[in-house]
């Protein structure tokens, strides 16, 4: 999708709406809905012979041009899947009992743009969650009359089964200031309920930061929004001055904040928040940040600009998966949001004996006969 040529006077402004590209990921184990629950540890039941399968091996690219990914792995048995399209216009939905079957399943529109008004342009990052019996979608989207004025919106589904019943509107997620705003997530802890998201703060030289609250229900914030980070380190300024597309994992007594850094071609990078599952997580002390990236570009495997992820765990229940989009070359034509070519991919997430996430590096597309 082409940027309009007449884009808001303030250069300001036209440097932040340039400077948000795609967004949004998380997904959800039962055992705490909005957070994806580690692995079960070595010892457990989880661990039991003949209890669960062994997971297939991962295919990847899993689903092509299909950006922002986002998998729920539910208490009913299927992984439910859903990015943002490269045409901006609308959600999509697909389901499978495995992971490598999303990548054949069937797809199928839950919901378009509006032709006119709110949520008319940019249906970027859709997140699907389960709370209190319901489903919710998070998303970003702008006015078909003013499409860099990008705000997060929710829709709601009581019925079961997503794919049934009506989506509603439950409207704009309202945040301290009617500024540019993506990539939200939501997740639980210790019986409170947080909204994780990006957002340009009033007054800063940055496209984004990554902003945390409470929330009173699954579209109303309460209480203090405060910023977590904001760009600072040279890789999360090439191009533009981004934090976006946060993401939590739980983990040996830790809360692990993914984002990502940096302009959507092959400087977009992976960074990581780190808190103490004790500690207050509204206050931004609390959280440490990596001053270097921790998944980043790789020529050897040939996979660019990795990034926008999500977690979720293997059909054994223990194998903990990295869930991202990538692009498979460097040089990119033209604006990088009109190149529809990134895709969702996963592989196994590494621990190191400290306890922090082991990212390691994008693997390689998948060998495929004749290769």
């Amino acid at each position: 999708m082409s940027r309009d040529p007449v884009l808001p006077e303030s250069p300001s402004r036209r440097l932040l709406l340039k400077g948000a590209a795609a967004a949004g990921a998380l997904a959800a184990v039962p055992a705490l809905p909005g957070v994806a629950q580690a692995a079960s540890p070595a010892g457990t039941a989880a661990e039991t012979p003949g209890r669960h399968p062994k997971p297939a091996p991962f295919v990847n690219p899993l689903v092509r041009n299909r950006a922002d990914p986002h998998i729920h792995r539910h208490k009913d048995g299927f992984y439910y899947f859903t990015a943002t399209a490269p045409e901006y216009d609308r959600i999509i939905l697909r389901r499978s009992r495995t992971l490598g079957g999303l990548g054949t399943a069937d797809e199928s529109v839950i919901w378009r743009a509006h032709a006119t008004g709110p949520m008319g342009a940019h249906i970027w990052a859709p997140e699907l969650h389960r709370i209190g019996g319901k489903w919710y979608i998070y998303f970003a989207s702008a006015p078909a009359e003013d499409i860099w004025a990008i705000r997060i919106w929710v829709l709601e589904n009581a019925h079961p089964n997503p794919f049934q019943g009506t989506w509603v509107e439950k409207g704009q997620v309202k945040t301290a200031w009617e500024t540019f705003s993506l990539d939200a997530t939501t997740f639980t802890h210790r019986g409170k309920r947080y909204l994780a998201w990006a957002q340009h703060e009033p007054g800063l030289d940055n496209n984004t930061g990554i902003f945390l609250s409470e929330m009173a229900n699954p579209w109303t914030l309460t209480g203090p929004q405060v910023r977590l980070t904001t760009p600072e380190y040279d890789w999360e300024c090439i191009g533009f001055k981004v934090n976006e597309g946060p993401y939590v994992l739980k983990r040996n007594g830790r809360l692990f904040m993914t984002y990502s850094a940096s302009a959507t071609d092959f400087n977009y990078c992976m960074g990581l928040l780190t808190a103490d599952a004790d500690s207050h997580l509204l206050d931004p002390m609390s959280w440490s940040k990596s001053p270097t990236p921790v998944f980043t570009s790789n020529d050897t495997t040939k996979q660019y600009g990795p990034g926008h992820n999500c977690f979720t765990v293997a059909e054994d229940g223990r194998t903990d998966v990295l869930v991202y989009h990538a692009r498979q070359y460097k040089e990119i034509n033209g604006d990088p949001l009109n190149d529809p070519n990134r895709h969702t991919r996963v592989q196994k997430l590494g621990w190191k004996p400290d306890g922090t996430p082991d990212f390691g590096i994008p693997v390689a597309d998948t060998a495929t006969a004749g290769d």
